[in-house]
């Protein structure tokens, strides 16, 4: 791997700079010589002022004690000389300095990963990664060689399970890993149903190696509920269940009619989380990386950090996040205090993420992203009502609980049940903006713009809820940022071109196919949640620099996985190109499609093996007959329905203005109507008028 230390530069003296973090625990005080170029004092004010401390570096890589002093407390210039080696400006995440924390080096917080995500923060500071915009490059390399092997897949019928590994569950496990249980813990491979049992079990099962099995580990080393004195016992008893259960599955072997690329693990592709966000002014970031534990890390390094306490029913989601059911993840209102104090001190801020959530029927708002004291009080919320993202901000032109708010219009339906990009931002002269997936939802604020000096400093911030519980918000949740300012549009639109979550460029090779030396067909390839993976993007290319593509035909291209082709997923078999040099940059390759599309997760990013087939590639053909599609089910008689129905709010709200003279926009008439509108009628069926929405009617009546 190639380190890139940073450049000398040259020029007049730089002005001497004092610590300036003063918020990471530390008590260092520097009084050697100024930073004799700008660069050397980037590298104080972002690495050197953060690291120097005696709790984070400063006890060991200092002058006198362990090499490489890239804090040392002498001479900044000299310091700067020592960092060169182990770090990459143009891609931070593959510094040696971060990969040594992640791997577990003097961290000082639990989890690795955070400690290396805090430290890889500091280093793009530097390098100016947070302005950039654009983001480093990354470089292919070409991956392992491999054919796709022969594969154990879980058979679609539980009854070998039931015999093998479901009587130790049902035995040891029933106790909390059952629906019933008064201590229920999710997932529940240990229930009475040994088909459910079976689906929720095989995330727990390497049929590859046994013993790595997630159940076998929980017993030893881990002495989760062993059920004998001796956990070693025990867990060598699940092993050998597991064992007999693995050796009862025949291999699939992979058809050799098939035209097949070479084969790949996720964990074979190149990450291709390259930086490029603007962060410049980020001062709480949650990217969920730790994947496991009830503490999800601020990684901004800001301090203090707001780390998060999950609570309830919230679990990680594989390729970083957290998904809420029944909970929520909150700071202290000791560490929240850190955006009163930030927010205020500029008056302006942005709240950005990235969410899926669950369904478009939740209203409350529920609270998605909140800093709030309960229902009726906070200094700001990003909620749900169905279709709509809802934006409350207390101001010196808003009440307390910062209504009226500003929400996407609902026609409009900017709110999906989808993963989307949601960026608010507030600031005195624009006042309130909602943007979705990097694009202005022209949403006008209700309320001019304000001073913040009603912030109450003593609330809490939280996600998927209000600090009450009683604001539940369902869905995922991928990347939570606050700034304190304003993201402009432009790097608001950059942030949502950079993506979420961890990503891997997959190269197949295909060189054994076409006449086209060292190519392959790149994915980018993420584990979009604990179900599946995500296939995006495809495009061709060779790494040799002399080679080009000539009138190779490209057809129907679907993904195989673990020795078979996936039976659902399959967005590109419809793909027909030709792969020629007219078409084709040799640093960016040829694009084959922009389509994506999701495949289900078997065995775990561990160890599902992925490849490609194609109908056509090059010379080589391979017709695919598609099976019959499933009749359709007959047709189900419905019950009868109403011959009259109701009228929604918006018609209502219309009818009313239409029989009264009295325009809808009237104040009067528009905040009654925003009060009560969440208790008039949302469904037209006339079975599902209550008492309140007549009341809700009778008060727009009146107003």
């Amino acid at each position: 791997m190639t380190v890139l230390a940073a450049c000398s530069g040259g020029g007049a003296e730089v002005q001497q700079l004092p610590n300036t973090n003063a918020g990471n625990g530390g008590t260092t005080n520097y009084a050697g010589p100024p930073p004799s170029t700008e660069d050397v004092q980037r590298f104080k004010l972002s690495v050197w002022d953060n690291l120097s401390p005696d709790n984070r570096c400063g006890a060991c890589h200092n002058q006198t004690v362990q090499d490489p002093p890239f804090v040392r407390d002498d001479d900044i210039n000299l310091a700067y000389q020592a960092v060169g080696p182990i770090v990459n400006l143009s891609s931070p995440s593959e510094s040696r300095m971060v990969q040594k924390v992640a791997g577990g080096h003097n961290c000082w917080l639990t989890s690795n990963q955070a400690c290396a995500d805090i430290i890889q923060g500091y280093i793009t500071d530097w390098a100016g990664g947070a302005l950039g915009g654009a983001g480093s490059t990354v470089q292919l390399i070409a991956p392992p060689d491999k054919d796709p092997g022969a594969s154990k897949n879980f058979p679609a019928d539980s009854a070998l399970f039931g015999s093998t590994i479901y009587p130790l569950l049902l035995s040891h496990c029933s106790g909390c890993h059952t629906e019933s249980s008064l201590t229920a813990q999710s997932p529940f491979f240990a229930t009475n149903d040994v088909d459910s049992a079976y689906a929720a079990a095989q995330a727990k099962i390497n049929l590859n190696d046994p013993t790595g099995s997630r159940f076998v580990i929980r017993l030893s080393p881990e002495f989760h509920n062993c059920w004998s004195a001796n956990c070693a016992a025990d867990s060598a008893e699940m092993a050998a269940a597991i064992q007999s259960f693995a050796d009862g599955i025949p291999l699939t072997q992979l058809d050799p009619a098939l035209i097949a690329s070479k084969s790949l693990l996720l964990t074979d592709g190149i990450l291709a989380n390259t930086g490029g966000r603007h962060e410049d002014n980020v001062i709480a970031k949650w990217e969920f990386k730790t994947g496991s534990g009830t503490t999800a890390f601020d990684t901004s390094g800001v301090e203090p950090a707001m780390d998060l306490t999950l609570n309830g029913e919230v679990s990680w989601v594989g390729g970083w996040g957290i998904q809420i059911v029944d909970g929520k993840a909150q700071a202290s209102t000791t560490t929240s205090k850190k955006l009163f104090d930030q927010i205020t001190a500029t008056g302006e801020y942005s709240i950005e993420a990235w969410v899926a959530p669950a369904n478009v029927t939740q209203e409350g708002p529920a609270g998605i992203v909140s800093y709030s004291g309960g229902t009726t009080t906070r200094n700001f919320t990003l909620g749900q009502t169905l279709y709509n993202y809802d934006f409350l901000n207390r101001s010196s032109t808003t009440d307390a609980n910062g209504e009226p708010m500003l929400a996407t219009a609902d026609g409009d339906e900017r709110l999906q049940a989808a993963l989307q990009h949601v960026v608010v931002t507030y600031s005195p002269t624009d006042g309130r903006k909602i943007y979705v997936n990097g694009v202005f939802t022209g949403d006008v604020d209700p309320s001019e713009g304000g001073n913040l000096s009603d912030w109450n400093d003593t609330f809490a911030f939280v996600l998927g809820n209000e600090v009450s519980s009683d604001r539940l918000w369902q869905g995922t949740i991928r990347m939570v940022a606050v700034h304190n300012r304003v993201l402009p549009e432009d790097q608001i639109v950059d942030n949502f071109k950079v993506g979420v979550g961890e990503k891997f460029f997959m190269l197949f090779g295909v060189s054994h196919l076409i006449n086209v030396p060292e190519s392959y067909i790149v994915y980018t390839v993420s584990q979009y949640d604990n179900f599946s993976y995500l296939f995006n993007k495809p495009f061709f290319i060779s790494m040799d620099a002399n080679a080009a593509p000539s009138n190779i035909d490209l057809e129907k291209i679907r993904i195989g996985i673990n020795g078979r082709e996936a039976s659902v997923g399959q967005a590109y078999k419809n793909i027909t190109t030709v792969l020629d040099s007219s078409n084709y940059d040799p640093a960016a390759g040829q694009k084959i499609s922009d389509l994506g599309g999701l495949i289900a997760l078997e065995k775990g990013p561990q160890s599902d093996e992925f490849f490609l087939t194609f109908e056509k590639i090059g010379t080589l053909s391979h017709t695919v007959v598609e099976p019959p599609p499933p009749p359709p089910a007959p047709a189900v008689d419905a019950p009868a329905q109403p011959a009259i129905g109701l009228r929604n709010f918006e018609e209502i709200n219309a009818t009313l203005s239409t029989l009264t003279t009295v325009p809808m926009t009237s104040p009067d008439v528009a905040n009654t109507f925003n009060t009560v509108k969440q208790a008039l009628p949302s469904n037209v069926d006339i079975n599902t008028f209550a008492s309140a929405q007549q009341m809700a009617v009778t008060q727009m009546a009146i107003s």
